[in-house]
């Protein structure tokens, strides 16, 4: 998909991809190998902070897909850092794994992860955005982060 093309609907839909992370610890924010791209894993963020909270007690599923939402975009950021600032390089996103602090009764990940998902194939498009994932219930994130999502994506 051409570079404008994805431009475009980024600007449709009000985004502003943001730079890359500086890592909280000892990882680097995306490997290359070959063709393909592992980015680390993204906390949401809410005001600049970890948007904390836990699926199941203090938030609910609709928020949870508004957090996931918001760590796509922070991971499209990366990943156009590690396409030396041309997201029309990715040929597909190959797989997202999505961590979801959640009790131990909450059921709903997959439909958290939704808000990831969804946002990476609207602006890709079924051909490049539609992915294999998976969505895991987790005691606990760090800074108490409510999602945290990486991304494995392939180059041209």
């Amino acid at each position: 998909m051409p570079a404008q093309a994805i431009a475009d609907r980024l600007a449709e839909l009000g985004i502003t991809l943001p730079p890359v992370a500086i890592p909280a610890a000892a990882y680097v924010p995306f490997v290359r190998s070959g063709n393909m791209v592992f980015l680390s894993g993204h906390i949401a963020k809410k005001d600049g902070k970890a948007w904390a909270g836990q699926l199941g007690k203090d938030m609910d599923t609709a928020t949870g897909q508004l957090a996931a939402r918001a760590v796509a975009i922070d991971l499209m950021g990366t990943l156009q850092a590690a396409c030396g600032g041309n997201l029309g390089r990715v040929k597909r996103i190959v797989k997202l794994m999505s961590l979801v602090n959640s009790t131990p009764d909450y059921t709903e990940h997959h439909l958290v992860t939704n808000g990831c998902s969804e946002l990476i194939g609207q602006i890709f498009g079924p051909e490049i955005g539609a992915h294999a994932r998976a969505a895991y219930g987790v005691a606990q994130l760090p800074m108490g982060a409510c999602v945290e999502i990486d991304m494995i994506a392939e180059l041209a």
